[in-house]
This record gives structure tokens, sequence and C-alpha cells, in this order.
């Protein structure tokens, strides 16, 4: 069963995704992964306090996504010198995208709203509370108009499932993307 999310009033969406490598701050990542579902994070940028806050719950739980059989990776489009400003210690790779070239073939774009919409901005009170705010300009370019996007790739390249953000913080949760993944 395929679960695509649809634009607005359309059909579900069919994409495939073009194999490659892509250059993560840890050494390269093939994806589509040959035996692994990936779930690929498209997030906003480096210092983004809600991004760092929803990437420290899949960091928490990464050993159930390992026995779940999905390889993480979370992209940002910011340089790999703001990425590696912003200390991280994810369990998974984390590619910078700086001229956004998976952004725009995926669809994930920009929006004036993006931390007006009030979950956002609870969000992002949430996020500074808990110290996910390192360095909350790092990397920010055109971030805080970014979106994030998930979706979810099989090992022939298919993507299963996807969510394009209309907000800062609408992205899946742990708990969401289990489900998808049990219900392949």
């Amino acid at each position: 069963m395929t679960h695509a999310s649809t634009l607005e009033g359309s059909a579900p969406i069919a994409l495939r995704f073009a194999a490659r490598e892509l250059a993560s701050l840890t050494g390269p990542v093939a994806i589509p992964d040959r035996t692994r579902l990936v779930h690929l994070q498209l997030r906003r940028f480096a210092g983004c306090p809600i991004c760092n806050l929803h990437l420290r719950s899949f960091a928490k739980r990464h050993d159930e996504l390992v026995a779940a059989r999905v390889l993480e990776v979370a992209v940002f489009h910011s340089s790999e010198a703001a990425l590696r400003e912003v200390e991280r210690e994810l369990p998974f790779p984390v590619v910078p995208d700086p001229e956004r070239v998976l952004y725009d073939e995926l669809g994930v774009g920009t929006s004036a709203r993006a931390m007006l919409d009030p979950r956002a901005m609870f969000a992002a009170a949430r996020a500074m509370a808990s110290g996910a705010a390192v360095n909350p300009t790092a990397g920010s370019g055109d971030g805080s108009f970014g979106l994030p996007g998930d979706f979810l790739i099989a090992p022939d390249g298919e993507v299963v499932a996807l969510h394009r953000g209309k907000h800062a913080d609408d992205q899946w949760s742990v708990d969401e993307l289990l489900a998808l993944v049990a219900s392949r």
C-alpha cells in the first residue's frame, strides 16, 4: 500500500528517487539503500531550534528505527561549515544542501508564513526552553521561511510515503514514521 500525501485536491503523487550518493558530514550515503527504507528528512537550516528539537527525538529512538530497518538521513539547506558550527551528535547522516537542490527536486519550498503558524511559534518556544537552540542563527540564510519535508524511500527508489510541511513544525514524528513502516 502506498501512503503518499496529496497536493490540495489532487490524486496521490507517484515519485521515484533517482539513485545517488549524497555527501554527508561523515561520508557518502547511498539513496536508495539496497536493504532498508530511507527516511529522508529535509529540515530547515543548521541552527533551526525546531529542527534540532525534532532531530533529538529521532536520535533518542534511533535503535527503534534501526530495528524497523529504516535509515535516517537529515538534510539541511545550510553549508557544511554552518552544519559543523552547530555541534550535533546525531547517530545518522546529516547532509548539507545549501543550493537547495533536493528541496527543489522534491518540491519542498518556502513560505513567509512558515513561522507565523501558532504551532510553529509554540514549537520554537519549546525548543528554546529545551536548549535545542545552540546557535539559532547558524546557517539561517532564507531559513526562517523554509519548510520541512519527509520522504520514505523504498530500496527500489519508489517514494512510498511523503509529507511536505505547511509550517516550520509540520513534519512526521517518530511514531508516525514507525506506523508508516509497519503498514508496508
